[in-house]
């Protein structure tokens, strides 16, 4: 992973951000895990309340591409990202699924630090957009 030496802080981020969907579709654990500061607490829409440290978010990150399809779609899309010199907070919509039929479209928003020179995330949130009368999560909802 590079230190972004030279590239603003936006451009930085978005490169981090890039590279992370690309870890995620080709599956490689160590990649993905490799964006997340040692304390990260994350959010995630699947299986807990809440993940604190790199360590039980690679596990829910193990645990949830083992579910997922050799092939998979993971593609960010109408990426924001707010940065300054040493803290970054980004959102976008994923498209995510085992294929363009049920790819369904969750949310995602973060908040980075500039750590020994490198961007990692400290915090992940993903989710989806839910019913209340039902309860459902709502994942054929499209941008």
């Amino acid at each position: 992973m590079s230190t972004h030496t030279g590239l603003s802080a936006e451009t930085a981020v978005m490169e981090l951000l890039d590279d992370w969907a690309a870890a995620v579709r080709a599956k490689d654990i160590d990649a993905i895990t490799a964006h997340y500061a040692a304390e990260i607490v994350a959010f995630d829409a699947i299986a807990q309340l809440q993940f604190k440290g790199r360590e039980a978010y690679r596990e829910h990150w193990a645990s949830c591409l083992a579910q997922c399809p050799a092939e998979m779609i993971f593609e960010l899309h109408e990426e924001v990202i707010y940065a300054e010199d040493q803290v970054a907070f980004c959102h976008a919509l994923i498209r995510c699924g085992g294929d363009a039929k049920d790819a369904g479209w969750p949310r995602m928003s973060g908040g980075l630090r500039r750590i020994e020179g490198e961007w990692k995330l400290v915090h992940e949130h993903h989710s989806a957009p839910f019913d209340p009368r039902s309860g459902r999560a709502l994942l054929d909802l499209v941008p």
